[in-house]
């Protein structure tokens, strides 16, 4: 949506309120739009779009802080996997330094991905293995790593993914949300230009009306 001299979108429809209510209170100003096509009637249609505009911007603000919230759970959720894997990881390859194979069954050769899917696979690699092989677990055992540590691990893998899940589905939401909104407040904005500029015509040599309406006139 374009900003009416750079307003916020809250500002703009705010004005926009004020602006039509102005209008419908002030029998001046009312009577003057109503000579040139903006009777009681017409401006009932402005105002309906204005209300629509506002739920849809309201739904869209609410959906948004609903993704905020989502997106701070999952990168939580990811910031405290990483610091758990992070640490067994290290200490499994003190463990398994001279021994290749289990290094490369626990794919913890080389670095670590920057991609989050690559990422959780080498997290999901590392914990399938070890908390079903009692083997694994008693040689990690001797860095004081736990099977319970292991489990919780794993647990934590469940934990963000349902996380990011439900991020990219606020997101989604979220997205579809603005898209609506913006058609909505495009109409409003494209009715309330031809409206200013009837006003300029109704209310000319009238700066003071026009102000009330939130036109502001040079002098």
């Amino acid at each position: 949506m374009a900003k009416m001299n750079s307003l916020s979108e809250a500002e703009t429809l705010e004005l926009y309120r004020v602006s039509l209510n102005n209008t419908e209170n002030q029998p001046e100003i009312a009577n003057a739009m109503a000579e040139k096509g903006y009777d009681a009637s017409v401006i009932s249609q402005g105002k309906a779009l204005l209300a629509k505009a506002r739920q849809l911007f309201d739904a869209n603000r609410i959906e948004d802080n609903e993704t905020s919230a989502a997106y701070a759970n999952f990168t939580q959720a990811k910031s405290a996997l990483e610091d758990t894997y992070g640490v067994h990881r290290k200490l499994a390859k003190v463990v398994f330094k001279n021994d290749g194979v289990i290094l490369g069954r626990l794919e913890i050769l080389g670095r670590i991905p920057r991609a989050y899917t690559g990422w959780m696979e080498k997290v999901k690699t590392f914990y399938s293995e070890v908390v079903v092989d009692s083997a694994l677990q008693n040689q990690l055992s001797r860095l004081n790593i736990s099977i319970d540590e292991l489990n919780a691990g794993e647990s934590q893998i469940a934990v963000l993914e349902a996380a990011r899940e439900n991020y990219l589905r606020e997101k989604g939401e979220s997205q579809e949300a603005t898209k609506i909104k913006d058609e909505a407040l495009e109409e409003i904005e494209d009715w309330m230009s031809d409206f200013y500029r009837v006003a300029k015509v109704a209310l000319v040599n009238k700066s003071q009306l026009l102000e009330s309406i939130g036109k502001l006139v040079r002098r």
